[in-house]
């Protein structure tokens, strides 16, 4: 029922009507290597085991009328109770909170999570409510089925998981982990179609490169996500004062 559970320090348990989504891509580069080495494990529940029926129902029609059909509560409170995930319950849904480093990294810092995938309509609240469920969102936007939002999220995570990136500085200085978005980057060659690196990057003064991609991170940060820069201007405020 999915991939087996090897005793990971960080595990993830994902619900789902398409098992056969997972790993996915998360069995590529650096999670997937992370996970051969056991450094996080995974299990892909198919939700239609615990149905009752010989038809293997999963979902009924809307009490109050509507288009679509929702998923029944009692064949995922069997589900979330036979799969035996560790960590909170998430559920994947355009009206959740919003998905953010913060969030990630709480979840990377815990045992693992369980991850309900939604399809149709959506899944009966009550059984949300019962189990406390965590309710979130990858954007104003809706796809098919939490499958998709759920590989991101785990994407993310993974690679904040000790050991799966060599170097801690990558983290440290990526978009959002100070309220910023990043920087930007150059490579060889030095001039490009007529573009050349910004000198400060070649000069070899470390203290000068810092103080340029802060001020780089500040200024794509104000012009491209003026919520993120309000923020991070009224804490820079706060611990002024």
């Amino acid at each position: 029922m999915g991939t087996e559970v090897n005793n990971a320090p960080w595990h993830a348990t994902v619900l789902t009507l398409f098992p056969e989504m997972f790993p996915g891509p998360l069995g590529l580069s650096l999670a997937g290597r992370a996970l051969a080495k056991g450094t996080w494990s995974l299990d892909a529940v198919n939700i239609r085991d615990f149905a009752k029926d010989k038809h293997r129902s999963v979902d009924d029609e809307p009490f109050g009328g509507g288009a679509g059909m929702v998923m029944r509560p009692d064949v995922l409170d069997a589900a979330i109770k036979g799969a035996g995930g560790s960590g909170p319950l998430i559920y994947m849904t355009p009206r959740g909170r919003p998905m953010d480093q913060r969030l990630v990294r709480e979840l990377a810092d815990g045992p693992g999570a369980t991850i309900l995938c939604g399809r149709f309509e959506g899944v009966d609240q009550r059984v949300l409510d019962a189990h406390g469920a965590l309710e979130v969102s990858l954007g104003d936007f809706v796809l098919s089925g939490g499958e998709l939002p759920a590989l991101v999220l785990l994407d993310a995570i993974v690679r904040l998981l000790p050991g799966v990136l060599g170097n801690k500085e990558t983290l440290d200085e990526e978009s959002f982990e100070w309220g910023l978005l990043e920087y930007p980057h150059y490579t060889r060659p030095a001039e490009w179609q007529g573009r050349a690196v910004p000198e400060v990057l070649v000069s070899g003064h470390h203290e000068k490169i810092r103080d340029w991609r802060r001020r780089q991170s500040e200024d794509v940060t104000r012009t491209r996500r003026p919520d993120l820069w309000l923020r991070y201007a009224s804490a820079k405020d706060s611990e002024g004062k």
